[in-house]
């Protein structure tokens, strides 16, 4: 099935990254894009999407094309409906949105009503271009702020937030019923998303401390004491890996270096990984030359996180 999706506007490459986790990518534009997916239902696994809707067409961005498009559509419903109309800064549509919702309106036969639709019709203008699509999924936000670090048993200053540990997540690519492993899983934030998703979760840690909130967090989750130099786990065994890699003075680890870590847990992390799956890994400066000498680097992303931390994202094949 074709969907639309409108994409959230915090990083311009992640949230289409995400896609592929659902389908194939055919067409994007700025926080849009059009993908076909197999299986509609598994786009409620993403993070980085607000809304997803059935693809009905597109067309340029300008209010006779729009009127036109509508008309060829010919939709006919019974059920109470709204339009609404979403315009990405930068778009070349030359109609305000409320004049492209009372086409919508208007251009649909059927019921209106604002206050309380059964249906929705949407509208999603960006650059030269103006998707349009019936709404069947909306990503329930508030769900993540739910599991915000903050409100778990076991606390730890610097973990990740719940959405970017879903998308990164979402980015490996790993299916439900399939196993991830974290080799610094810290206080569980990343592996807690994959398990929302029905993904069975391994983590492990050098710190026993962290390995303890770990447990405190998720409760009954399998969990090890490890170096992740050298993990108890078989080669080839797993379907994912999906870490934040360690920085910083006040962590603790075993290696000589932190470039020496680096090595050797990503030796680690090719040795045990599937042939043909992925690492996402996060680090917090350019270790990319360490990487390749493991992996082919599938993806580079950047996201600033504060004035004096931005995270680098790879995507290892």
């Amino acid at each position: 099935m074709k969907l639309l999706f409108e994409l959230s506007g915090e990083h311009p490459d992640l949230p289409v990254a995400e896609l592929e986790c659902v389908g194939t990518v055919l067409d994007r534009r700025t926080q849009v894009a059009v993908a076909e997916c197999p299986e509609p239902e598994a786009a409620g696994r993403l993070a980085l999407t607000h809304v997803v809707m059935e693809y009905l067409g597109e067309c340029e961005a300008t209010r006779a094309a729009f009127a036109d498009l509508l008309r060829d559509l010919a939709i006919r419903t019974e059920k109470p409906f709204a339009g609404r109309v979403k315009t990405v800064q930068g778009s070349r549509m030359d109609a305000a949105h409320l004049d492209l919702e009372r086409l919508i309106g208007t251009l649909i036969a059927g019921p209106v009503s604002l206050r309380d639709p059964i249906e929705e019709y949407r509208a999603v203008v960006s650059e030269d271009r103006c998707y349009f699509g019936r709404v069947i999924l909306r990503i329930d936000r508030g769900a993540f702020e739910a599991r915000n670090p903050m409100r778990r048993p076991f606390f730890h200053p610097g973990v990740m937030m719940p959405r970017m540990g879903r998308a990164l997540v979402n980015i490996s690519l790993v299916a439900p019923g399939e196993m991830v492993f974290d080799p610094f899983c810290g206080t569980g934030g990343i592996l807690l998303e994959a398990r929302e998703i029905g993904v069975r979760i391994l983590g492990s840690d050098f710190d026993p401390a962290m390995v303890a909130g770990y447990r405190q967090n998720l409760p009954g989750s399998d969990v090890v004491i490890a170096d992740a130099t050298a993990v108890p786990v078989c080669d080839g065994a797993l379907d994912a890996v999906v870490t934040d890699l360690p920085y910083g003075q006040s962590v603790r680890i075993r290696a000589e270096s932190m470039d020496r870590l680096y090595d050797g847990s990503l030796a680690e992390i090719r040795r045990i990984l599937r042939p043909g799956r992925r690492a996402v890994v996060v680090t917090h400066r350019d270790i990319t030359a360490i990487a390749a000498r493991h992996f082919t680097v599938l993806q580079e992303h950047e996201q600033r996180v504060h004035k004096s931390l931005t995270r680098r994202i790879l995507v290892l094949g």
